[in-house]
């Protein structure tokens, strides 16, 4: 069965190489060319059976009662030909030349003549290259041209790095219901609802004037019994905007009843979720409004572990339960001369020493200009090459 299946892939591969390649030549020689692309001031010659066989938008044009001619000449608008040609040579060879400068308009090219192949391609290389300075665009991106693979990606990491993320330019660019979004899941990786609350509130005052009115729905994210009572009435309750808001008020008296043990009856709570306040993932309405949440968050499950790092593998222990995890894989972290430090649950290797056998003289080279780093609680590590660190 297994030597079946090997051959049916093997002819499966061999006829998808020859048809691309194939398909490849017909266009480099304009050979049974029967339409163009036309962007700008250019003309893409292409077929009509491929560009309708990996696209459900121009299958349909080109099936439609358009005239003959305009179907010979398919005038794109608002098109940048360079882009547009990328693509129609994608389709015909499997090969395109993904960076970070044209990833998005080649995506949003891809998206709107629906091309899965590319549209699919470009979604990949944006998974792998989510990072603390990009992710909450590519979220954005996700959203805005309705890829919930990568929306949810680009969520998941937001959730896992919301500590670093927090400090960054783009968080305080975000709009009230992207905020919102990000601050509400369960996988939200804090160790403290305080962060959460503070994060917000810095949100609020990079644009009060106008961030004010949004405070009422972003205060129901935040899981203020998660808090000790002390940090609740020193920080909460005094805060100014807080202070100035009628109805936050009326939500505060409701948590200090919480705080002393009185919970808002179950009729309270239909009224409120009927006029949909948020209660983080869960959304039975016999819940208690999102502000009175108490299941505490996925970085408040946290552990003390010591972690071994060697130049394949590191592995976390826990002393308590007298247990090893498989923490990350690596290839590159150097076996000796190497520095380790760590910062809120960062893990930074700089440095190190390799074998140079062909260089009799000096065989040790340093690996200055390595810099690696290690997030607790997600797997791969990643090279940097600037952090601010104080030891």
């Amino acid at each position: 069965m297994d030597s079946q299946r090997e051959l049916t892939e093997e002819l499966r591969l061999y006829q998808s190489t020859l048809l691309q390649d194939g398909l490849k030549e017909l266009l480099e020689e304009k050979k049974f060319v029967d339409c163009s692309l036309k962007a700008g001031d250019r003309s893409l010659p292409c077929h009509r059976l491929i560009l309708s066989a990996c696209s459900p938008y121009f299958r349909e044009y080109f099936l439609s009662e358009q005239n003959e001619e305009k179907k010979k000449e398919v005038v794109l608008d608002n098109v940048d030909p360079n882009i547009l040609d990328m693509i129609v040579k994608y389709l015909y060879s499997a090969t395109i030349d993904l960076n970070d400068s044209n990833v998005q308009d080649i995506f949003a090219l891809a998206s709107r003549f629906q091309i899965p192949s590319v549209f699919t391609v470009c979604v990949s290389y944006l998974q792998k290259r989510l990072a603390v300075g990009n992710c909450l665009a590519i979220l954005r991106l996700g959203v805005l041209l309705d890829c919930p693979r990568l929306a949810f990606s680009a969520r998941d990491f937001v959730s896992d790095h919301f500590v670093q993320i927090c400090k960054e330019e783009d968080f305080l660019q975000l709009a009230p219901n992207e905020l919102i979004s990000v601050i509400s899941p369960d996988s939200l990786n804090v160790e403290k609802e305080e962060l959460v609350f503070e994060a917000v509130m810095r949100w609020v005052r990079s644009d009060k004037e106008n961030r004010v009115k949004s405070l009422g729905e972003v205060f129901d994210c935040i899981r203020f019994r998660l808090m000790p009572e002390k940090y609740f009435k020193e920080h909460v309750e005094k805060d100014d905007i807080i202070k100035s808001n009628s109805d936050i008020q009326k939500k505060v008296k409701i948590i200090k009843d919480a705080f002393a043990g009185k919970l808002p009856d179950s009729s309270t709570n239909k009224e409120k979720s009927n006029k949909g306040e948020v209660n983080g993932d869960v959304g039975d309405e016999d819940l208690l409004p999102g502000y009175l949440n108490d299941l505490p968050r996925h970085g408040m499950f946290v552990k003390d572990l010591i972690l071994l790092v060697n130049d394949t593998a590191a592995v976390a222990y826990d002393p308590l339960e007298n247990e090893c995890y498989l923490a990350a894989l690596a290839e590159q972290i150097p076996r000796n001369h190497s520095s380790i430090v760590t910062k809120q649950n960062q893990v930074y290797i700089v440095g190190g020493l390799y074998v140079e056998e062909e260089n009799k003289d000096q065989p040790f080279q340093s690996l200055n200009d390595l810099r690696v780093n290690y997030t607790v609680c997600y797997w791969p590590w990643s090279v940097f090459r600037h952090v601010d660190l104080k030891v």
